[in-house]
Formats: C-alpha cells, sequence, structure tokens
C-alpha cells in the first residue's frame, strides 16, 4: 500500500467520486462520505507543468480587447438561454443527465445546426458506431453536411483528428468512454476522467474552439467525478425530467459566463428534442376547472417566470404515523407548510397522509411556492376547489404571516399573460409598476386569510 520504487511509480488508493488519494483502503471517503468508492491506482512521478496558453508577458486589464466572435449564438433559442447568450470561444461544457434521457440527441441537434452555421463540427463517440450515429440522425432528419463523425476512444488519436479538421466545435460522447494510452488504468476511472478532461481543456483554450462533452451520472444523479470534472470545465448543465413524461429540462449548475439558474424547457418527440415556446401553458395544459387540491403559482427559474401546478391530496391515515411525501416540492418546505396550516389555520392534520406534488415533472425550490402549496393542501382537506382564475405566490412564515417575495412584477405579468384574473400575493411589498390591468392583486398578510379567500367558498 503506498509503495514506490525507483522510477517514481507508486501505487495509492484514489476515490472515484471526488478524486481524493490515500495511501491505503478505506470503506468511506472522508472527503465526499461516499462508501466503496476508492481503487488502487498506479501513478507516476509527475511531470513538469505543461501552461495552457503561449508564453506572453503581463497585459494590463484596460487593454484587453474583447472580440464579437468570442461569444456566437448557437441556432437554438433554449440551449442559448441556458449558456447565458451562447457559446463561449475555447469554453468547455459538460453536460450530464441520466441514460435515456436525450443527453446524445441533444448534442447531435446542436452539431447539426452549428455545422450548417458555422463549418465543420467533429462528433467523436466512444460509446456507438457510425451506423448507430446515421440511423439516429435519419430519425432526427439530420442531413449531416459538414458534420464528421469520429468512432474513437484513444484520445491521442481524436486530438490529432480534429487538429487537421480544425472545426468550429467538438463533441465529445462521452468522456467516460475515452482514454490516455500512457495512464495505467482502465477508461473511465477517476485518473482517466481527470486527466482526459485536463488535456481537453488545454487544448480548447489553445485553439479558441469551444467542445461539448457528455458526462454518466451515478446512483445519486451527481456526474460520475463531480468535485474532478466541475472545477475543470467552464459550464455545467444537467439534463432533468421524469422517465415517462415528454419534457426535458435543461439546466445550469455552473457558467463562468453567464447564470447559473436559467432553466431551457424541452419536449421529447419522434423527431428528437423540440425547443417549448411557452412552458407556462405546457405545465398548464392539462388543468380543469375548479380542481379540489390543485393551485397555480407563478415561480421563477433564473430570470424566466414560469406558472406550474401544484396540486396535494390529504386522506385519514391507515398507519399509526402520517406520512407526508413531497415530488417536485423541498419537502423540508412541505413539513414546514403543514405544521402552520395545523396550528395558525385550524386545521386538524395530524392524522393525514399529505402528498404534494409539482406536474409536469418541474422541481421547485423557492419558498415563494409556500402559498400555492398551503392552499392546495387546505382545498384538498376541506374538499373544497381553488378558484380557477386565481393564482397565488408568497413565503409563509412560522407565525402565519406572509413575507414578501422578489420580482413580483414578472410573476405577476405572466400570470395575466396566461389570463388569470386575480392574485394572491404578500401585503409586504405587493406593489407592481406597473400594475397589469386584467388582473387584479389580493394583498393579504396572514395565512389564514389567504385560505379564506382562496377558496371557492370563500371567495
Amino acid at each position: 500500500m503506498g509503495k514506490s520504487d525507483k522510477s517514481g511509480i507508486r501505487t495509492v488508493f484514489v476515490c472515484q467520486q471526488c478524486g481524493k488519494e490515500s495511501l491505503k483502503w478505506l470503506g468511506r471517503c472522508p472527503n465526499c462520505q461516499q462508501w466503496n468508492t476508492f481503487v488502487e491506482t498506479t501513478v507516476t512521478a509527475p511531470t513538469a507543468f505543461q501552461s495552457i496558453s503561449p508564453v506572453s508577458p503581463p497585459q494590463e486589464l484596460s487593454q484587453v480587447v474583447i472580440e464579437a466572435a468570442d461569444r456566437f449564438s448557437l441556432p437554438m433559442t433554449e440551449f442559448n438561454r441556458v449558456l447565458g447568450g451562447g457559446l463561449v470561444s475555447g469554453s468547455l461544457v459538460l453536460i450530464g443527465g441520466d441514460p435515456g434521457i436525450g443527453k446524445s440527441t441533444l448534442l447531435l441537434q446542436v452539431s447539426a445546426l452549428v455545422a450548417q452555421a458555422r463549418g465543420k463540427v467533429v462528433y467523436v463517440s466512444g460509446e456507438e458506431t457510425l451506423h448507430q450515429i446515421k440511423l439516429r440522425s435519419e430519425r432526427l432528419g439530420v442531413t449531416g453536411e459538414k458534420l464528421y463523425l469520429l468512432a474513437e476512444t484513444n484520445l491521442e488519436v481524436i486530438l490529432n483528428q480534429i487538429e487537421e479538421l480544425s472545426p468550429s466545435l467538438v463533441v465529445i460522447d462521452s468522456i467516460q468512454a475515452v482514454y490516455l494510452p500512457e495512464l495505467d488504468t482502465a477508461p473511465g476511472n477517476i485518473s482517466q476522467v481527470r486527466e482526459c478532461t485536463m488535456r481537453l481543456m488545454r487544448w480548447a483554450k489553445l485553439s479558441g474552439v469551444p467542445i461539448f462533452i457528455a458526462g454518466h451520472v451515478t446512483k445519486d444523479g451527481a456526474i460520475a467525478g463531480p468535485r474532478v470534472l466541475e472545477h475543470i470545465v467552464d459550464v455545467v448543465l444537467y439534463l432533468e425530467g421524469e422517465p415517462f413524461s415528454a419534457y426535458r429540462l435543461l439546466r445550469g449548475v455552473k457558467n463562468r459566463f453567464g447564470s447559473t439558474n436559467e432553466v431551457g424547457v424541452f419536449e421529447m418527440k419522434g423527431e428528437g428534442l423540440i425547443e417549448v415556446d411557452n412552458p407556462s401553458q405546457v405545465f398548464l395544459s392539462q388543468r380543469w376547472g375548479e380542481a379540489v387540491g390543485s393551485a397555480v403559482v407563478p415561480t421563477l427559474e433564473g430570470s424566466r417566470p414560469l406558472l406550474v401546478e401544484i396540486q396535494a391530496l390529504t386522506n385519514p391515515t391507515s398507519f399509526g404515523l402520517p406520512r407526508r411525501t413531497a415530488n417536485g416540492v423541498d419537502f423540508g418546505r412541505l413539513l414546514l407548510v403543514t405544521a402552520v396550516l395545523a396550528r395558525r389555520v385550524g386545521l386538524k392534520l395530524g392524522n393525514q397522509d399529505i402528498i404534494a406534488n409539482v406536474t409536469g415533472g418541474l422541481k421547485i425550490g423557492e419558498p415563494a411556492a409556500d402559498l400555492g402549496i398551503a392552499l392546495a393542501i387546505a382545498s384538498s382537506f376541506r374538499d373544497i376547489g381553488v378558484d380557477p382564475g386565481l393564482a397565488a405566490v408568497g413565503e409563509v412564515g412560522l407565525s402565519g404571516e406572509l413575507r414578501a417575495i422578489s420580482q413580483l412584477d414578472r410573476r405577476v405579468n405572466e400570470a395575466a399573460r396566461l389570463g388569470f384574473k386575480r392574485c394572491l400575493v404578500p401585503k409586504v411589498g405587493a406593489r407592481v409598476s406597473p400594475a397589469p390591468k386584467a388582473l387584479e392583486l389580493i394583498p393579504v398578510s396572514t395565512l389564514r386569510e389567504a385560505v379564506q379567500l382562496g377558496l371557492v367558498r370563500g371567495k
């Protein structure tokens, strides 16, 4: 364990999740707290550091010139939104997601669009043959002009090939499939993934060519070796979606060139991933009338306002302890709202199983959805529908008060655009300028008051 010879070669144990090294095997990684992730690895003495840019004298910041070509827009609006307005030259973008979620489909579509707009694109596949990619391209309607395919896993060969072609974009699918022959480890090992990503990053910075790399995810939904890859790349994107839902969300987790909270919405169809121009209408398309246990919340995903439907169901428990189930909402916020409803509003929920769900597979993490969750639970418990023309937004405090939220004007205007007539908002900070004419703002100060005004009989 930890032995080394005169040539500088030694063996260590490396965590396959976070890259932590240890001289002995450990059952649990002290860094990322994962079990059974240490693998014995042979490493060599470190070589001299290779600079990622040509040797040049220091330059004053005020004299640095940003060229217009440093960022170019992709022919896909939703993708541009998540990237922060376009793809930066020389950037390294990592896309992760569950198996079969549509990563390869999205990358092939983007590659074909960029090839038509900007010239040569190299699509490197380490998991599929050229015939398999051709079959998928025919299904997607991709003709393939100026799109070059390369089925190779040796990274040295890959870099030589793309150096000869001088493309405008490179796609690596996936980073766990490629390897460097000088490393005495299997493809997918943390050492291989780290070194291959570093080589790609150096090549991208020197050539100015952006690179997309696809990454596998672990059973917990994180990109394999997340701390290693996320620190190296410039942008980290996750493609999310429910297994049986047609909608996919492209979410930015890290972005050195833009916001990290933007979301792009796509729909999976036979011809590939199609952009959804009006996601609010999509998420509310199956809502009907005065549905019991259903409330609409204007939420924000980055800078985009979205109207989503929150459903709740209460039922007397068949067990000793009532269960709480949260799908798409934070479990802690569900417990908080349930406790406030029981203590401040007087709803006897102590013997009720409560299930809260966000339709469409969207996940809401902001506290502004508290009021919508509370209305849905109260509606189901009292068996009274929520006004179908009503939207509700607000954070619930432990004393039963409603607290102010950010960017109320954007939320309210989105609700008015989709035809809602009334909106429950916190009394604190309820001013909206300019106020929409077709929508009535109803300021409320407590959760008890909001429940009385939100249900149909209390209208």
